[in-house]
């Protein structure tokens, strides 16, 4: 999941309030890559999904990724010129919202022009590429868990652990993008693990799907088993494990502390949480309701709803959607103003 975005350059412009055309929709990530058109009220209509290739090499992905949408359009019925424009959602880091891409889960891509190269394919549509977990955080405030309020936050806990602020009905970007990076609020500074980040005892370190793993080996749960993960940890703490149980239940621990401590900061209505860990379910949740109640004890704190996403696989591809056909909540205008128009290919 996201590990950071910054930088500041444009996205093209296009889409948004009472476009009444479909989107194309993209989902990058380490292990598969989807795509879908989407409709202005959020339907999903068509999709495909595949296998993201392996190795270190940029345009494999690149070519799989540009097949696999050249044939959901071809399979929607639509032609490229009847679309609103492009969303897509990808793991950070990166440089927002000129959509160059290094993310944590893809090694082969570094530093990857992914906005530029979706203008080039798709010229004269606007593109507009972010952080998966605010497309997550948009799909769930417009047509998921957080539909009806004002203020609520997306999380994904998964390779690592990002998330998207909604506050007064609108995303928040922050001075470069990151706004909502809850994994990196501390909750264990004296003897939490080193984070990725440099820092010590962030709630990624902690919940994070390989993090989990890591520690419950140290603890003995199957430690000559490199390759075992947070959805075997997951399965054998479901059959009463007891290292699983705890790791999973240290998990839960630190995502509450980092939930109740954006509650209070923001002010908040609903967290949707998303991602591999998350579909432990009462193995993650149970834990993390229970630090909410012992720690989130403001007045305004104590009614914070705590949920699964309700889209579920087709929660990237909606919000990448929302980008486009809800701008004016998800793409700040600020931003979209300061783009380039689409340019017109030179005269022969």
């Amino acid at each position: 999941m996201g590990d950071g975005v910054g930088g500041r350059v444009g996205d093209g412009a296009g889409g948004g309030v009472g476009d009444t055309r479909p989107a194309l929709a993209l989902d990058v990530g380490g292990t598969k890559l989807a795509a879908g058109v989407v409709d202005p009220g959020g339907r999903v209509v068509a999709w495909a999904r595949t296998p993201t290739p392996a190795g270190l090499e940029p345009e494999p992905v690149w070519q799989a990724l540009d097949a696999l949408f050249t044939s959901v359009i071809q399979k929607s019925g639509l032609t490229e010129a009847e679309l609103a424009g492009v969303g897509c959602g990808c793991g950070g880091p990166m440089e927002w919202p000129a959509g160059r891409v290094s993310p944590l889960n893809l090694p082969a891509w570094r530093g990857f022009p992914l906005r530029d190269r979706l203008a080039e394919r798709l010229p004269g549509l606007p593109v507009r590429v972010h952080n998966d977990a605010i497309c997550l955080a948009a799909a769930e405030h417009w047509r998921g868990a957080g539909r009806g309020h004002s203020n609520m936050m997306g999380v994904v806990v998964a390779t690592g652990m990002g998330a998207g602020l909604i506050l007064d009905g609108r995303l928040v970007s922050g001075a470069s993008g990151n706004a909502g990076h809850v994994g990196h609020i501390v909750v264990d500074p004296d003897n939490g693990p080193v984070c990725r980040c440099g820092g010590r005892g962030c709630a990624e370190a902690i919940a994070r799907g390989p993090a989990l793993a890591k520690w419950a080996r140290a603890q003995g749960w199957r430690p000559d088993q490199d390759d075992a993960t947070a959805r075997d940890l997951a399965d054998d703490a479901a059959h009463g494990h007891p290292v699983a149980l705890a790791a999973m239940r240290r998990a839960g621990r630190a995502l509450g502390l980092a939930i109740a401590s954006a509650a209070a900061v923001c002010d908040l209505e609903v967290v949707t949480v998303g991602g591999g860990v998350s579909q432990a379910g009462p193995l993650l949740f149970d834990p993390l309701a229970e630090t909410l109640r012992t720690y989130a004890r403001l007045p305004f704190t104590r009614h914070l709803q705590v949920v699964p996403v309700a889209l579920g696989q087709s929660v990237g591809l909606v919000g990448a959607a929302a980008l486009i056909l809800c701008a004016d909540r998800y793409w700040p205008e600020s931003h979209a103003a300061s783009m380039p128009p689409p340019t017109s290919p030179a005269p022969s």
